[in-house]
């Protein structure tokens, strides 16, 4: 037990870790200052440019899956290697390093899943992009792939239930990160991929 709750912790830190905030703050500047504010890589693509989104993207990613990678090193159990990779989601949306704020964990989640469930990655991957193809919105893409993250994940494997209960945690912590997001797509405000202030 003692084990597991040193894993969770680790992940956590893991999460923590703001590459949005260490990327802008290598081009001085301020990533909570410009655009939405938010760390994460749609911020940064509206405020840097593509190359500093993408190291963002990439690192968000990569926290995620070493995550999920660390507990199956381990030899944890799959709820525990499930709860690792929420654990760094949660790191990653209310970091350790900013004062217990952050992103809204997209990214992250992402990476968790290409480790602990690669099928309901490729498939939420598919529908965010077909999504934002078709709105050019990255939020909507966000909380229709992540909704309907748990019914696939019961429809292929029914089952998997650590694994639907722990896509369930997943899919709420990005709807509720999104809930502001979700007020200004319904009066029509939300800002589109790559659309500057």
């Amino acid at each position: 037990m003692m084990k597991n709750i040193i894993l969770l912790a680790l992940a956590f830190v893991l999460g923590s870790i703001p590459f949005g905030i260490i990327t802008a703050k290598a081009r001085g500047v301020d990533l909570k200052k410009v655009g939405s504010g938010n760390i994460g890589a749609t911020n940064v693509l509206r405020s840097l440019g593509k190359g500093p989104a993408l190291i963002t993207l990439l690192g968000d990613i990569l926290k995620g899956t070493l995550a999920v990678a660390i507990g199956r090193y381990f030899g944890v159990e799959p709820l525990y290697e499930g709860l690792m990779g929420v654990a760094a989601i949660v790191g990653h949306n209310y970091s350790l390093f900013l004062g217990f704020r952050g992103g809204k964990g997209v990214a992250t989640s992402i990476g968790v899943l290409l480790l602990y469930l690669p099928y309901a990655a490729l498939i939420t991957l598919l529908v965010w992009i077909v999504v934002v193809l078709v709105t050019k919105y990255s939020s909507l893409g966000a909380i229709v792939s992540f909704a309907l993250l748990p019914l696939h994940v019961l429809l292929i494997n029914a089952r998997e239930t650590t694994a639907f209960f722990i896509s369930i945690f997943i899919s709420l912590f990005i709807i509720i990160r999104h809930k502001d997001n979700i007020k200004r797509l319904i009066m029509g405000t939300e800002r589109k991929i790559g659309q500057r202030e």
